[in-house]
């Protein structure tokens, strides 16, 4: 029985996933094809993904192929209440999903989800996949195979993988250039600031903005940063990430400098920590502190806790300004969580629908003679990226070139000259 905040929002959710559903053209194909197919046909599916109505439509798009799916929030405060609602009171999921709920509840959630007896396992962060082998490996005997679609969530399960503790096949979905080039990039890019503006009302045009890591993410909020007309500061541990900024002419620099420079500051490195305590002690007086890594540990908000002689919480919504003893004053976006899915909408659907027709084709190929694979981490196959890229540029009107008959020898000889 799902667990949900209010089941008279699903009018709500309904409209809302319909919107989103208009810029989700490749999705829409898919579900077209899995309905009349039935790829998934029997299979269970549970699923750890932020409920937004983007992911609605991939939950409708596993249902038309058959599946009976189940689903908990990846993150309590990216939750939309009306979505869950929406998903089971009309389109018949099992939906575990409260916005804003703590830690416990967050993780009664996943066992829930988990009880379902998956046959594929989608992640969003490795939470799913992490509290399987760990707290409920007597549930690992019916999962097949799963998907994991954050940068985060894929260097966890490489790890598992390492020390020979995942039992089953996972695909990294996120891995796949029509994922990570344009969600990460473009996705990222744009609602993580959004987010931002959203929760502060700032002007980001002449401010100093510091981004930590230079992936994907780091690579697009750096791009949208400067083309509002901000300052762009980046601070990496990889010299040929740092590399690559400092030619395209960000400037360069370690955080212990950066965050005496800074007036907002954006993690996007999946990793703990990069933004501590003697950080925060030498940043300027309100500065923004946000994070855009999966889990909200990029930003030491303890120490942040600590320095602090007065905390006045929500002093916009999703905005908490921590006073230090100096008078110097710092906000803190989203509790250090996610800033684009807490404080706005997440990516826009037009990103998503490459995402999750990744996510929805990738089940497809799984359930159909797949999943008998090791249990490792796996490429998303090939074709499948470039069905993807396929349909979104002819849902875009947009036609591209093919080769010649002798332009196909050409590439596959190696006795043509010069």
């Amino acid at each position: 029985m799902s667990d949900i905040s209010d089941a008279a929002l699903a009018y709500e959710g309904v409209k809302r996933i319909g919107w989103a559903d208009r810029s989700m053209p490749v999705l829409r194909q898919i579900r077209e094809r899995f309905a009349i197919e039935r790829p998934l046909e029997g299979f269970r599916v549970a699923a750890c993904m932020h409920v937004t109505t983007e992911t609605a439509g991939l939950i409708r798009t596993l249902q038309a192929g058959g599946a009976s799916v189940a689903l908990c929030a990846s993150n309590p405060l990216s939750t939309q209440d009306d979505v869950a609602a929406a998903l089971v009171e009309e389109y018949g999921a099992e939906v575990f999903a409260r916005a804003g709920t703590d830690r416990e509840g967050y993780y009664a959630h996943i066992h829930r989800a988990l009880e379902t007896g998956p046959d594929l396992v989608l992640d969003d962060g490795c939470d799913l996949v992490n509290t399987l082998h760990i707290d409920r490996p007597d549930l690992i005997g019916t999962v097949r195979a799963g998907c994991e679609q954050t940068t985060t969530g894929v260097i966890r399960l490489h790890q598992m993988a390492r020390e020979g503790a995942l039992r089953f096949p996972v695909v990294a979905v996120n891995d796949t250039d029509t994922k990570h080039m344009f969600d990460n990039r473009y996705g990222t890019g744009q609602s993580t600031l959004d987010g931002i503006v959203r929760a502060t009302n700032t002007l980001l045009a002449g401010k100093t903005i510091v981004i930590a890591g230079f992936g994907y993410c780091g690579r697009g909020l750096a791009e949208r940063a400067r083309g509002l007309g901000a300052r762009v500061v980046v601070t990496e541990i990889d010299p040929v990430k740092a590399l690559d900024a400092a030619l395209q002419g960000f400037a360069v620099e370690p955080m212990a400098r950066a965050a005496e420079l800074g007036e907002v500051f954006i993690t996007v490195t999946g990793n703990r920590d990069v933004i501590r305590g003697e950080h925060l002690a030498v940043m300027k007086d309100g500065a923004i502190l946000a994070n855009s890594g999966h889990f909200d540990v990029e930003i030491d908000v303890r120490a942040l806790a600590d320095l602090a002689v007065e905390v006045h919480e929500s002093v916009r919504p999703q905005a908490d300004e921590y006073v230090l003893a100096d008078g110097r004053r710092l906000v803190l976006l989203a509790e250090g969580r996610l800033v684009n899915l807490a404080a706005a909408e997440g990516h826009p659907a037009a990103v998503m629908d490459m995402s999750f027709a990744d996510q929805a084709l990738t089940c497809a190929w799984l359930a159909t003679g797949h999943a008998g694979l090791a249990p490792a981490v796996h490429d998303v196959p090939k074709e499948i990226d470039t069905e993807v890229a396929r349909l979104k540029l002819a849902s875009m009107s947009i036609g591209i070139d093919a080769l010649t008959e002798d332009q196909e020898d050409y590439l596959h000889s190696w006795r043509i000259g010069s």
